[in-house]
């Protein structure tokens, strides 16, 4: 088994429908679903999802000396919104979740494995 992580991405500036009442409660049903399903296969791990990108504040060293930034770490139009860390065992199940999440979210979602000791993908 290799662990994956699925993140979602948002687009800065891209305008969504407002959803119904209706339409909120049938996507959170359809991401239970979803991720009862995976939990089901053992493929869950864990997930989250994150507020929007100017509440983020990075942290990093220059000249010796910590600096923190109010804002995303990247001038980007696409921000990471949330994630899922699973278990696949290989490239090909993890698109296959992906693209599950995908159409039940309607966002983008890029699969990356994470690095073993060797920084080699499993599977």
């Amino acid at each position: 088994m290799t662990r994956y992580m699925l993140s979602v991405h948002s687009v800065e500036g891209e305008v969504r429908e407002p959803m119904s009442p209706e339409d909120m409660q049938h996507s959170w049903q359809q991401i239970g679903i979803l991720e009862a399903e995976m939990k089901s296969t053992g493929a869950w791990l864990f997930s989250g999802r994150l507020h929007e990108p100017e509440t983020a504040t990075v942290v990093r060293v220059a000249n010796g000396e910590i600096l923190t930034t109010d804002g995303p770490f990247a001038e980007a139009r696409e921000h990471l919104g949330g994630f899922y860390i699973i278990n696949a065992e290989d490239l090909d199940a993890a698109l296959a979740l992906a693209s599950k999440v995908t159409r039940v979210i309607g966002a983008p979602i890029e699969v990356r494995p994470f690095a073993d000791f060797a920084d080699e993908p499993k599977g």
